[in-house]
């Protein structure tokens, strides 16, 4: 009994816990621990990681301490190698995690990481508690004031800080843009909607470059995007109008919005569709899907605290496959497909 609930003690601790995680890996993105390491060649002793860091040698034992967490979250490894004079030593070197973190390559999740530990962004989940007992919309009004589209509006770091995380967890379509030839290859034109700076649009061009792309999104983030070769970029709203294409694209976006507000997008949807002088097409969506058989337990785990993540910063969710059909139907969609290509997201085709 008591080796029981010793073992939940150090469940509860872990998961209370749990934000060091973050904070540590951030402090990790804000020293340049990815890219000094990789820019060594080689496996990096501690000595050498602190003097290429520039710290003192008295921050030596907190920077192996910190690491000491991050090889054991995965972030890092080390190896044994052996030095000029032949001496054995371990070294840090990176794991598929660190590579993805590096500020040289693409993709780079780097400018993520940085946006979750945002003083706007933790704050609201310490408010969780104080939402359900208060009457304002979302947690995130609850500790900054306002929505966060409008809280974005009135604070530009933070607006740039959130859209290159957004373009930063885009440029993983990059990985598997050519791995959709059966989705894009008969279509013509495309509008990817919400699409930011283009970052989805422009690796989707990359692949498939006889396309027409149209990125529509609100007039302030589109405003200094210059038109190139098949991409122009269009300010609107798309509970009012999109423009019409042969696809709809949304990548990451109907999660963000509720089941009333999902239905009323997709009926613009199918308006855009019918207005494509082919009077075929489809919607194209990006995103998770809860309850897959295939999911790891990390990916489930992960899914799920989006799903929360969506009560806290937005009035959107994460849905089932169930969940989903029932806004395809009321939007007017007859069929649809999903095919788990994205990781944590899955590819949805859904057709008049």
């Amino acid at each position: 009994m008591a080796s029981e609930m010793f073992q939940a003690q150090a469940h509860i601790y872990k998961h209370a816990f749990s934000y060091a995680n973050c904070m540590v890996l951030s402090c990790a993105i804000q020293l340049g621990i990815p890219d000094v390491i990789h820019s060594h060649k080689q496996p990096m002793t501690l000595s050498q990681l602190v003097s290429q860091l520039k710290l003192p040698p008295a921050k030596s034992d907190a920077i192996y301490r910190v690491m000491r967490l991050l090889v054991y979250s995965g972030f890092f490894a080390t190896r044994e190698f052996l030095d000029e004079n032949s001496e054995n030593q371990q070294g840090y070197v990176l794991t598929p995690s660190s590579k993805l973190l590096l500020k040289s390559e693409i993709p780079n999740l780097s400018p993520f990481v940085r946006a979750v530990v945002e003083p706007a962004m933790v704050n609201p989940w310490q408010s969780l508690g104080d939402w359900f007992l208060g009457d304002k919309t979302t947690p995130f009004e609850t500790a900054n004031g306002a929505p966060i589209w409008e809280f974005g509006d009135q604070n530009p770091r933070f607006n740039n800080v959130f859209n290159e995380a957004m373009d930063s967890d885009s440029q993983m379509m990059c990985l598997v843009a050519k791995d959709c030839k059966q989705v894009f290859q008969d279509m013509n034109s495309l509008v990817d909607v919400g699409g930011g700076t283009g970052v989805i649009a422009k690796a989707i061009l990359a692949a498939f470059p006889h396309l027409k792309c149209t990125v529509l999104d609100l007039p302030q983030v589109v405003a200094n995007m210059p038109d190139i070769d098949n991409l122009k970029y269009v300010g609107g709203d798309m509970f009012h109008s999109i423009p019409s294409a042969d696809a709809i694209l949304f990548k990451h976006v109907m999660h963000n919005w509720s089941d009333e507000d999902c239905v009323k997008i997709l009926k613009k949807c199918r308006e855009a569709i019918k207005d494509n002088k082919k009077n075929e097409g489809k919607v194209v969506i990006i995103d998770m899907v809860l309850d897959r058989d295939e999911d790891e337990a990390n990916m489930t785990e992960v899914k799920l605290i989006y799903d929360v993540a969506m009560i806290v910063l937005l009035t959107g969710r994460e849905r089932t496959e169930k969940e989903w059909e029932k806004l395809f139907l009321e939007a007017g969609f007859m069929t649809y497909k999903i095919t788990p290509l994205f990781g944590l997201r899955s590819l949805i085709e859904i057709f008049p």
